[in-house]
C-alpha cells in the first residue's frame, strides 16, 4: 500500500505542476519514512547510482550538441535538408523531418533538436502556408527521431540503468530511427498530397554540392562515433570526449562561429542540464531500491503473467509498453524513474536489453507528444504561438505512425538487434 501511495505522490505532484526533482524527493522520503527504511539508504543508493561509469558519456554529448546548437550548425544543416529533399511534395516540411534526422546524430535529444531546428523551421512553414499547428506538429514528431540516432541521451541513461552496453544500444537505435524519419516523409507526401502543400524550390546538383560542402564537417560527429563503435575503436564515453573537442574546433577554428562567451553559455547551458539529470537519476534509483524492497517488482511480474496468454513474448512487452507510454505522460525523463522499477521483471521473463531499451526510447518519444506534459508540444507551440491541444490534433496521423512503427519493432526485434549482433 504505502509504494502505491509513494507513486500516487508522485504522479500527484506532477500533474499538479511541481518540478520533477521536488516529486522525486517527496516520493522518495515519503516512502522510506513511512516504510520505517534505514534513512542511510536514501544517500548510499543515490551515489551508487550516479557513480555509473557510462553516465560519463551523458554531459559530453550533451555538451558537444550545445556547443554545435550554438554555434549555427542547425543553419548549415537546414540548407542541405532544403537543397536535397526542399522540392518534393510538402517540401519545408520533408526539409523539417530530414534536418531532424541530422539533428539526431549531432545532439541525439528531442528537445535540444526543437530549440535548434525547431526555431528556424516552423517561422520558415508558417511563413510558406502551414498552418501554426501543422508546422508546430511536423517538428515535434520528427524531433522524436533525434533519441534513436546516436548519440542518444535517452540511451545513456538507459544503459546506466540496466547496464547494458552503451555502444549496443546506440547502434540498436539506428536503423529504427532512420525507419521512423522515412515512415514521416511518406506520411508528408501522403498529407501534401490532400492538402496540396507545395514545393520548395527545383532540384539542382550544384546547390546540394555548394550546401553539402558547407555542412560536410558537421556530419564527422554521428559518423565517426559510429564508425569508431562499429570497428571498436573507443567506447562511447571516449567517443563523448572527442566529439566535444571537435565542436569546438569546427565551430570555433573552422567555421567561427563561437567566441569564449558563446562558449561559456554553452557550457553554463551543459551542466545545469545535466546537473538536473543526474538529481533526477539519483533519486530514481534510491525510489526504485525502495520499490524493490517492497516487492513491486515481483507483482507486476505476477501481473504480467496473468494477463498473459502463454508464452507470448510479444504480449508481455504489449503489457510493458503500455505501462511505459502512460508513465511517459507524466513523467519527464521518463527512463530513470520507470526501468529501476521494472528492471527486475525485465530480467524475470528473460527480456532483450538491448531490444527493450529502443522500445523505452519510443515510450519517451510517444510521451513528449501525447497530453497532460507532452513537452515537444509545448516547445513547439511556444515557437509557433498555438494551442497545445490544437497541435495534438493536427499531430494524430504522426502519432499513429509512431504506435505502428512501435509495434512493428516489437513484433520485429531483428530491426534493433541486427546491427548490434553484426558489431560484436
Amino acid at each position: 500500500m504505502i509504494p502505491l501511495l509513494s507513486i500516487a505522490a508522485l504522479l500527484g505532484l506532477l500533474i499538479l505542476g511541481a518540478p520533477m526533482v521536488a516529486a522525486l524527493l517527496f516520493a522518495v522520503a515519503f516512502n522510506f519514512v513511512m516504510s520505517g527504511q534505514w534513512p542511510m539508504m536514501v544517500p548510499q543508493t543515490m551515489i551508487s547510482g550516479v557513480s555509473q561509469f557510462t553516465l560519463i558519456a551523458l554531459p559530453m554529448f550533451v555538451l558537444s550538441g550545445t556547443i554545435m546548437n550554438a554555434g549555427g550548425i542547425s543553419g548549415r544543416l537546414f540548407d542541405y535538408a532544403r537543397a536535397l529533399v526542399g522540392w518534393m511534395r510538402g517540401g519545408l516540411a520533408q526539409v523539417n523531418i530530414l534536418t531532424s534526422i541530422f539533428f539526431g546524430g549531432m545532439i541525439g535529444s528531442s528537445t535540444a533538436d526543437l530549440a535548434g531546428s525547431g526555431s528556424i523551421l516552423i517561422p520558415a512553414m508558417k511563413k510558406e502556408g502551414y498552418s501554426p499547428e501543422i508546422s508546430a506538429a511536423v517538428s515535434a514528431s520528427s524531433s522524436g527521431v533525434g533519441p534513436l540516432i546516436p548519440p542518444s541521451s535517452p540511451m545513456i541513461l538507459y544503459s546506466a540503468v540496466t547496464g547494458t552496453s552503451l555502444g549496443a544500444l546506440f547502434l540498436a537505435g539506428l536503423i529504427p530511427g532512420l525507419l521512423l524519419g522515412g515512415a514521416f516523409m511518406v506520411m508528408v507526401t501522403l498529407l501534401a498530397r490532400r492538402n496540396g502543400w507545395a514545393r520548395h524550390g527545383r532540384f539542382a546538383m550544384t546547390e546540394v554540392w555548394r550546401t553539402g560542402r558547407r555542412a560536410l564537417l558537421a556530419f564527422g560527429v554521428p559518423g565517426i562515433i559510429v564508425g569508431g563503435l562499429v570497428f571498436g575503436v573507443f567506447t562511447p564515453s571516449e567517443g563523448g570526449a572527442f566529439a566535444v573537442v571537435y565542436a569546438l574546433a569546427i565551430s570555433v577554428l573552422v567555421y567561427r562561429s563561437l567566441d569564449l562567451r558563446a562558449v561559456y553559455r554553452a557550457l553554463v547551458a551543459a551542466l545545469m542540464l545535466t546537473g538536473e539529470l543526474l538529481v533526477i537519476v539519483a533519486l530514481s534509483f534510491a525510489l526504485g531500491s525502495s520499490l524493490s524492497s517492497a516487492n513491486v517488482p515481483q507483482a507486476l511480474g505476477a501481473l504480467i503473467e496473468v494477463l498473459t496468454v502463454g508464452d507470448s513474448m510479444f504480449l508481455k512487452l504489449a503489457i510493458l509498453m503500455v505501462l511505459a507510454i502512460v508513465a511517459g505522460m507524466f513523467l519527464d525523463p521518463l527512463i530513470p524513474v520507470l526501468v529501476p522499477v521494472i528492471l527486475p521483471t525485465l530480467i524475470m521473463h528473460d527480456v532483450d536489453l538491448i531490444h527493450f531499451g529502443v522500445l523505452m526510447v519510443m515510450a519517451v518519444v510517444i510521451g513528449q507528444l501525447t497530453p497532460p506534459l507532452a513537452i515537444a508540444l509545448i516547445i513547439t507551440g511556444r515557437i509557433a504561438q498555438t494551442d497545445q491541444l490544437r497541435i495534438f490534433v493536427a499531430n494524430i496521423p504522426f502519432l499513429l505512425l509512431i504506435l505502428l512503427v512501435t509495434i512493428m519493432l516489437m513484433l520485429f526485434p531483428q530491426i534493433s538487434t541486427w546491427l548490434p549482433s553484426v558489431a560484436r
